[in-house]
């Protein structure tokens, strides 16, 4: 069986760096490829038959409703310490009146949304192996160059759908979860603060920063759902024991995330 080998520079001659640039060209290639796939059928309505319907719902309960509990849970308590921590910092430099707005553009706006993506990737993403998906196990069996199309409209758009729709749910219902601890926090238990809580939760969230916060939910969602896909596939082209690949696309998913949200910041605030 053939094995991976490092392709870090610090291993590779010289003469070998060319054909790694090329491998990793290929393997972004790919990944793009088999992203506009996803696109171009998830846009269309012959995908959505009675079978992808099912695997659709499957994935959903799946990627979702089994973590929703857990992953609530934990953003709660982490969010409560941040947000103490803020408060507290704020109210020590006199900057009280921005601690809520900070909370909101911080908690609810980048890093929710980014940890729900991560958790969902954990969950879902990074398990797909294969013993968990027939697309996996076709590929491996036929160990081919190309996409199977029918494998691809089967398995990977229902996952693309599930994970954009695990993120969004996630993120939103933490992010709620968030701002009512926030108001308790800044206002305490009276709803005399009602008025200027929601002036500037609204301030925040405009029509632009809604929009960007919806597409930048919607690509992560996607990117947790193609990227660990595309490295099963990968690794079926080049003959990679893929049961011992646990987390195929690991590294690359993480910096997909990253750059995705380094790019929503540099639009709002650049």
């Amino acid at each position: 069986m053939e094995h991976m080998h490092p392709t870090s520079s610090r291993y590779l001659k010289p003469e070998q760096w060319a054909v790694a640039f090329m491998r990793a060209a290929s393997s972004w290639w790919s990944t793009l490829q088999l992203t506009g796939i996803a696109l171009v059928m998830g846009f269309s309505p012959s995908t959505y038959h009675r079978a992808n319907r099912s695997t659709t719902y499957k994935y959903i309960y799946t990627s979702t409703w089994q973590i929703l509990p857990w992953f609530t849970l934990l953003s709660t308590l982490l969010s409560l310490v941040l947000i103490r921590i803020v408060i507290i910092t704020a109210l020590s430099y006199g900057l009280s009146r921005y601690a809520l707005e900070m909370v909101v553009r911080v908690l609810v706006l980048e890093l929710i949304p980014l940890s729900a993506a991560l958790f969902v990737a954990l969950r879902a993403g990074l398990a797909f192996n294969t013993a968990g998906s027939p697309l996996a196990t076709a590929v491996a069996a036929q160990n081919s160059a190309k996409f199977d199309i029918v494998q691809l409209q089967l398995d990977l758009v229902p996952r693309v759908i599930a994970s954009a729709f695990s993120v969004a749910t996630l993120a939103t219902v933490s992010g709620m979860i968030v701002l009512l601890l926030a108001y308790v926090n800044v206002y305490g238990m009276t709803p005399w603060g009602l008025l200027d809580y929601t002036r500037t939760v609204g301030r925040v969230f405009d029509p632009v920063v809604t929009i960007g916060f919806a597409l930048k939910t919607l690509l992560f969602g996607m990117a947790v759902a193609v990227i660990p896909v595309a490295a099963i596939l990968e690794g079926a082209r080049r003959n990679v024991n893929l049961s011992s690949t646990l987390q195929p696309g690991a590294t690359r998913l993480l910096f997909v995330l990253v750059l995705i949200e380094v790019g929503a910041l540099a639009v709002k605030y650049i």
